[in-house]
């Protein structure tokens, strides 16, 4: 039984996002309907370059993104999507920057190969790309995706824009969902929140469950959880919910009604004739992240 302090509800509101003035540096002009962050005008007030950054495993190959000016923001990580480092990470990276943040975006998959990883014509069903696929996501494991977290966190503390007294963030995406939970695992110190949308694997019957890692953890977290998912695993949710309970972390919970699986990102293929990027419930979905964050990197 889920204890008290750990809630998760069905998302059905189709809300815009909120804009936050952090600085001077704010956007100036929103999408009028709802405050929309405008992308054209977003990729204007941020910085954005690619960087390298050492591991036990290697240099990754990443994405950063910080407000412009002088100034120290809170950072953030945000780990990719099973198609890696691509534009459409960069862009939410840069999103996210506009907010007050400053943002890396790794490519997970810098063990094997420089972004993006995979290919945008990959294919679930075709047997070979399968295959590769298993090979790049070998060494993802809790341990892997653990020193990596440590790695990118000591980069991001060596950054003049990083405000080192604030708590950082994590969110991931898919396959990045269960990555939050190591990271906030692996470097609980530094990591005071996380959110994960329609990540796979969250909750499994090995011993090593991405949830099993949450007693290690110190942050708060936010759930969105995929309808299609949410369907195949109906259990899951109780399971993450009595995770947190167990451990006194404050977690939300949510189903978002209607969805996919990879909802939120907007150059998701799709499937079987359906289009998976919902707008109006991914822009539901970026204004529990802004307001996770406010709330929990101070």
């Amino acid at each position: 039984m889920t204890k008290p302090g750990t809630r998760f509800t069905e998302a059905t509101g189709a809300h815009s996002i909120s804009r936050r003035e952090f600085t001077s540096l704010s956007l100036a002009a929103c999408v009028a309907a709802g405050a929309r962050v405008d992308i054209a005008q977003a990729a204007a007030t941020v910085s954005d370059e690619m960087v390298d950054i050492r591991t036990p495993s290697g240099v990754c190959d990443a994405a950063l993104a910080r407000p412009q000016g002088n100034g120290a923001w809170p950072a953030v990580i945000l780990f990719p999507d099973v198609y890696g480092l691509r534009p459409t990470m960069r862009e939410m990276g840069r999103r996210l920057a506009t907010e007050g943040y400053t943002v890396v975006v790794p490519n997970p998959f810098y063990r094997s190969t420089r972004a993006p990883g995979v290919s945008p014509d990959f294919d679930f069903k075709n047997p070979a790309d399968l295959a590769k696929l298993t090979k790049l996501r070998a060494p993802l494991t809790n341990d892997g995706v653990m020193q990596d977290a440590a790695a990118l966190t000591a980069f991001l503390d060596t950054q003049a824009a990083v405000n080192k007294k604030a708590k950082m963030g994590v969110v991931g995406y898919c396959m990045s969902g269960p990555f939050t939970i190591r990271a906030a695992a692996g470097v609980p110190d530094r990591i005071g929140a996380g959110a994960s949308f329609h990540g796979g694997g969250l909750v499994t019957d090995k011993p090593d469950s991405p949830h099993l890692l949450v007693p290690k953890m110190k942050a708060q977290f936010y759930f969105g959880i995929a309808a299609s998912d949410d369907e195949r695993e109906p259990d899951a949710k109780r399971k993450l919910a009595d995770a947190f309970a167990a451990a006194h972390l404050p977690a939300k919970i949510e189903v978002y009604e209607g969805t996919l699986h990879g909802w939120c990102v907007k150059d998701m293929p799709s499937r079987e004739g359906q289009p998976v990027y919902n707008e109006a419930q991914a822009e539901r979905a970026w204004k529990e992240l802004l307001a996770l964050f406010k709330r929990a990197l101070v």
